[in-house]
């Protein structure tokens, strides 16, 4: 009899050993968190180390980062080629400091100017105004000038205080063509020139004529007539007692410059103008001036 055939089974068991790693998938999750919180602690520090100016700079700059058509705002690689050195500067402070604080001290300065200018302007506007009040209050009650009081015109004007004195029918300033003053007029220039003390502004004078016109042979015009009467107004504000040196400028301007241009030969063109001025008026005289 045949000897029967054994069959040989093999049994493989796969063995799952627990507590393992389970692959490495989770170093790369891990990976990815500490490179976020990293961006993030970053961001933090950059927020805390830079100015309010320099924050929005940096927002513009990834909202917008070409502001300018057709540029790129990516430097242009050196002359080693992409890749290679770069040849451009790197910015390290110092000398560029310093200019900046320069110009910040330079700022602070002409803002400083520019105060100190706005509280002149303004003490004069205070100082000259008051004066005004000053003025119509003496003219209501003044014996030397509570009669002429429809004669004297008082009012403010971008170069400061203006004091007219006019003709008036039957009561002139002056004798007719010439620059002789009469007796009531000096009396109110003399008056004036204690209230024109007051105040340390300087003043300016200017001598105005109608347009009739002054015959004379020797080519004496309204021209050197009103620069006549500018002078003699001046001399009598000195007489007053009014300092000489508080006088930045006399003019004539014939009848170039008419109070009622309607009817040019009105007795009140005929007239004295006298303005207080304000520093910037003065300054702006004395420039003309070619001081």
């Amino acid at each position: 009899m045949a000897e029967a055939k054994s069959t040989v089974i093999i049994r493989r068991v796969k063995k799952v050993q627990g507590g393992g790693h389970h692959g490495g998938a989770w170093k790369v999750a891990f990976a990815d968190f500490v490179t976020a919180m990293m961006a993030f602690f970053l961001v933090l520090w950059l927020m805390a180390a830079t100015t309010k100016q320099q924050r929005a700079a940096i927002s513009e700059y990834f909202r917008n980062p070409s502001p300018l058509s057709g540029k790129s705002p990516a430097p242009s690689p050196g002359m080693n080629g992409p890749g290679g050195a770069s040849t451009s500067m790197i910015k390290l402070g110092g000398t560029a400091d310093m200019a900046k604080g320069q110009k910040d001290e330079m700022g602070r300065k002409r803002d400083n100017a520019a105060d100190t200018s706005l509280d002149s302007r303004a003490k004069d506007k205070k100082r000259l105004e008051a004066l005004m009040q000053d003025l119509k209050e003496a003219i209501d009650k003044s014996q030397a000038l509570e009669p002429f009081k429809d004669q004297l015109l008082l009012d403010l004007t971008p170069d400061g205080l203006r004091i007219q004195i006019v003709d008036k029918q039957n009561r002139p300033m002056f004798d007719i063509g010439r620059d002789q003053l009469k007796p009531y007029t000096v009396a109110i220039l003399r008056e004036l020139s204690s209230f024109i003390n007051q105040v340390p502004n300087h003043i300016s004078i200017t001598g105005h004529t109608d347009t009739t016109a002054y015959s004379s042979d020797a080519g004496y015009t309204n021209w050197e007539l009103s620069a006549d009467r500018a002078n003699a107004a001046r001399r009598a504000l000195v007489g007053g007692g009014m300092s000489d040196a508080k006088v930045t400028r006399v003019v004539g301007l014939s009848s170039s410059v008419l109070f009622d241009k309607t009817d040019p030969q009105n007795p009140i063109n005929r007239r004295i103008s006298i303005v207080v001025m304000t520093q910037d008026a003065e300054n702006a005289a004395l420039s003309g001036a070619g001081q």
